[in-house]
């Protein structure tokens, strides 16, 4: 098609006309296809099955010699506590074990520092006249729904090639004592892809903030998933906090939430030693015990980083493909366009797609009118709200090959309409 920058009104009148037919007959095959949302495929759950036999009535000793049937064990039993220290790079003693899901945690964190504050608040957060977070953007929506969710105001950070703004970040955190966290998705970034660099990480860690307890969110949940066999470098941001003299800035999460069973995996936080001591004491109230019984079969699965790191080969030749054929088709459907760009990421669960703007949320209608649903444009900026109307998300692990390749011929199919439509009404 070439770039249609260059052509006149009539010839994308042609194009546009051309075009329609072919999004006509897309509609007529009442197509049903999904990529909302990164989930695993059928086929990458198979991969854990294992989990289904492993543990019996013989095989339930564990390290510290309690019985996982019964209560107890607020912050997780020592074997699984010992197998995030080494996937996160931490001591033991720097974490706890929960239940299935990360974003719990994340929530319960927030949602305690509000009733009771953190460890170097004065008083609880919810006392203060504004809480605010920064969120670097795109971003994950479902953090923005949790800030949402609790009336925590939300300020948009740019993200740049290697991590967030850092600039704008200690421009805004220096001067306003509201600011109390910050959302970071540090290696492959949600939807992006990117990875943040040493100089970010440190920059970080040695921030001076008005608010004597900030804190960062680090969502490190696709630590593990790689798409090659390389394995980039992320500095250690608990390492670094502490060598900057501020051991307490950080929170830590991760699951195996796409790395078992989404629904049925174990989740993890990690923090300084005070900031854990500090948060089981909290956390004593509110529970009794985690799932130690799954925490226990997911560690005896595992095994260690390891072999953490074999199973995730088995995602990766899964997935692989489809962000290879997602790439492919961008690249021949639109490359020569001059209508969109996108990330080509090495790991992690998306790709993110950048239309001219103005055009993502009529591009996601029109797909949706189609039979193909993608989330919603806007979600990965706070409040819903792209302010360029730019960004879509893709996620391709879910459907089959010969879907998705359905899926993106649509999502190509309405990027070039409605930049078409964009450029004639201009």
């Amino acid at each position: 098609m070439g770039d249609v920058h260059t052509l006149n009104k009539t010839e994308l009148v042609e194009l546009y006309s051309r075009l329609e037919e072919k999004y006509g007959e897309f509609k007529n095959k009442n197509l049903s296809l999904d990529m909302s949302r990164g989930k695993p495929s059928p086929d990458q759950l198979d991969l854990s099955s294992g989990l289904f036999d492993i543990l019996n009535t013989r095989t339930m000793d564990v390290v510290d010699h309690i019985d996982i049937r019964n209560y107890g064990g607020v912050d997780g039993i020592q074997e699984a506590k010992d197998l995030f220290a080494e996937i996160l790079h931490v001591r033991p003693t720097e974490v706890i074990v929960g239940g299935n899901s990360s974003l719990t945690i994340m929530y319960d964190t927030i949602s305690r520092a509000l009733l009771k504050g953190v460890i170097d608040s004065d008083s609880p957060w919810e006392k203060l006249p504004k809480v605010k977070f920064l969120c670097p953007s795109p971003g994950y929506d479902r953090h923005f729904a949790i800030c949402e969710s609790l009336n925590i105001e939300m300020i948009t950070i740019d993200m740049l090639d290697d991590g967030p703004d850092m600039n704008k970040i200690e421009e805004l955190v220096s001067k306003d004592d509201a600011i109390k966290g910050i959302w970071c998705v540090p290696k492959y970034s949600n939807p992006e892809g990117i990875i943040y660099s040493d100089e970010v990480v440190n920059r970080f860690a040695t921030m001076e903030t008005k608010a004597k307890d900030f804190k960062i969110f680090w969502d490190d949940a696709y630590t593990v998933h790689h798409l090659t066999n390389e394995q980039p470098h992320l500095k250690n941001i608990l390492q670094a906090c502490k060598d900057a003299g501020h051991p307490n800035r950080v929170f830590i999460f991760a699951s195996t939430s796409k790395i078992t069973f989404p629904g049925s995996g174990v989740a993890a936080m990690a923090a300084s030693e005070e900031n854990i001591q500090f948060i089981l004491k909290q956390l004593s109230a509110q529970t009794i015990g985690p799932d130690k019984i799954n925490q226990l079969r997911h560690v005896r699965f595992l095994k260690n980083l390891d072999h953490i790191n074999e199973h995730m080969k088995k995602h990766a030749e899964l997935i692989k493909p489809k962000f290879d054929l997602v790439l492919l088709e961008l690249d021949s459907q639109l490359r020569d366009n001059n209508i969109a760009s996108w990330s080509k990421p090495k790991g992690g669960y998306f790709i993110s797609l950048n239309t001219l703007d103005g055009c993502a949320a009529e591009v996601v209608k029109r797909a949706a009118e189609a039979g193909v649903k993608l989330t919603k444009a806007g979600a990965t900026f706070p409040y819903g709200k792209d302010p360029r109307d730019r960004n879509i998300r893709i996620a391709p692990t879910y459907p089959s090959i010969a879907e998705l390749k359905v899926a993106i011929d649509v999502l190509c199919l309405c990027v070039q309409m409605v930049s078409i439509k964009k450029l004639l009404n201009d």
